[in-house]
């Protein structure tokens, strides 16, 4: 490999990347989906650098404060041995700062970085500079640490496990159990089921769920499960391969299913210019029966001034399968937060040692001090979790296969178009139709 060639390239290309954090770090990313294995990405065999660096967002304070805690603690030996340092940069700025870095062979040993750059097509990892994470912790005996649900869905999002995960977000619908309850409504197995539920509840006058429509994420999530229950697990990942298209009939059924729910009225009045915060007022006021969320949603349900409908109240349950569809209902939506990856050129045995303790730790450390639910097994006992917590994180641990989001695998301009045009198809201003084929022409176009 010509590494200074590739940094050239790196400097010529990267800046012109756009930046494709994952959308539901928001709360959640295009690779082989296929593939449980890396292309590209190189296992450990680099060279230790003189210090543990590690660069994370501004907006992550929790990820430094949490590798701190680890130095200071259960990695003290590996920090002794390789110390750690701290590199900040603002997340808006990650892809042309870390293209700056590898093209001057200043990459931190251990970084977040773009979406698009790590995967094996990507500029970084085409240029060698993306550690293969699961090679190296299978070497070092510690591949066990890290929970299969994560390792699917970040082989899923960067063709391989290029990215350790910190944070670890499933998506499902959150539901009122007093509501459903008085009115005789149990957790629906189907999507027709829901359809039912959602027409009970207006009938007796409740909101059957809310969404924040202005963000247009939280409707495309919708339809984009609808998709995978129908379509199967591989759907997106079919029609990025150009093996299927978004006008193919039963990804227009998709669409055409959330422009039903919502002509229904099951979103509630006003649902098109809701934002996050309303809506997730509104569930947990009572006002709303279910919501579609991600497990991020947690710190909302555990703040007792925010959460007046008592966590004990607040049930969770996976996006229903669509009938005759061929997705299951097993598997859940989810992201794992913005990639972090490890230098390959610094990939050596200290690197490894550090990496091996994070995977062993990280999942107790995180859990206890921050209630972050990570990637990672929680090795240890963790107190005074919250039952709602407590529960996700059991649910988690025993998901063995994942699926992502509707946008996950496009272009950053079919990404934002599939959210603005996700209201007017739900407020009947365009067909299911014309949203797929606009869609479709424009990931033709872009991608």
């Amino acid at each position: 490999m010509n590494t200074r060639s590739n940094r050239r390239r790196i400097a010529v290309l990267g800046i012109a990347l756009a930046a494709v954090l994952p959308l539901a770090a928001c709360a959640g990313g295009n690779g082989d989906a296929d593939s449980g294995s890396s292309d590209g990405g190189s296992g450990a065999g680099g060279t230790d650098p003189d210090t543990f660096t590690v660069m994370t967002a501004n907006e992550n304070p929790v990820l430094e404060e949490q590798l701190t805690a680890l130095s200071e603690g259960a990695c003290k030996a590996e920090n002794e041995a390789l110390p750690l340092e701290h590199q900040k940069v603002a997340q808006a700025d990650t892809v042309q700062k870390v293209t700056l870095l590898a093209s001057q062979g200043a990459l931190p040993a251990h970084t977040i970085a773009g979406t698009a750059l790590i995967r094996p097509d990507g500029d970084l990892n085409a240029a060698g500079l993306v550690g293969d994470l699961k090679a190296a912790l299978e070497g070092a005996d510690a591949w066990d640490n890290v929970l299969p649900a994560a390792a699917s869905t970040v082989e899923q999002v960067y063709g391989g496990m290029y990215s350790m995960p910190y944070q670890y977000n499933i998506e499902g619908i959150f539901y009122n159990k007093e509501i459903l309850a008085d009115n005789g409504i149990e957790e629906p197995q189907t999507w027709d089921e829901l359809v039912d539920a959602a027409d009970t509840l207006a009938g007796a006058g409740v909101v059957p769920m809310t969404e924040a429509g202005a963000n247009g994420w939280p409707l495309t999530r919708i339809m984009g499960m609808y998709i995978f229950r129908n379509v199967g697990p591989e759907a997106m990942a079919a029609v990025r391969d150009g093996d299927a298209k978004l006008t193919d009939p039963e990804y227009v059924e998709g669409a055409q299913a959330l422009a039903d729910f919502a002509a229904a009225g099951y979103f509630g009045e006003g649902f098109s210019t809701r934002d996050g915060d309303t809506s997730s007022n509104m569930f947990l006021t009572g006002q709303a029966a279910m919501t579609y969320d991600g497990s991020w949603l947690l710190s909302a349900i555990n703040d007792p001034e925010r959460n007046q409908i008592g966590g004990e109240n607040v049930g969770f349950m996976p996006f229903p399968e669509v009938e005759g569809g061929k997705g299951s209902i097993d598997q859940y939506a989810a992201n794992a937060g913005a990639p972090m990856i490890i230098n390959a050129e610094q990939f050596g045995p200290k690197v490894v040692d550090w990496v091996s303790c994070i995977a062993e730790n990280y999942g107790q450390q995180a859990l206890q001090d921050a209630g972050v639910i990570s990637g990672f097994k929680v090795n240890g006992e963790v107190t005074d979790l919250s039952a709602n917590t407590a529960e996700m994180q059991e649910r988690i641990a025993g998901i063995d296969e994942t699926v992502l989001w509707f946008e996950a695998l496009m272009d950053s301009k079919s990404n934002s178009l599939a959210s603005t045009n996700a209201t007017l198809l739900t407020t009947g201003q365009m067909s299911a139709e014309d949203y797929m084929a606009e869609l479709q022409a424009s990931i033709d176009a872009n991608g």
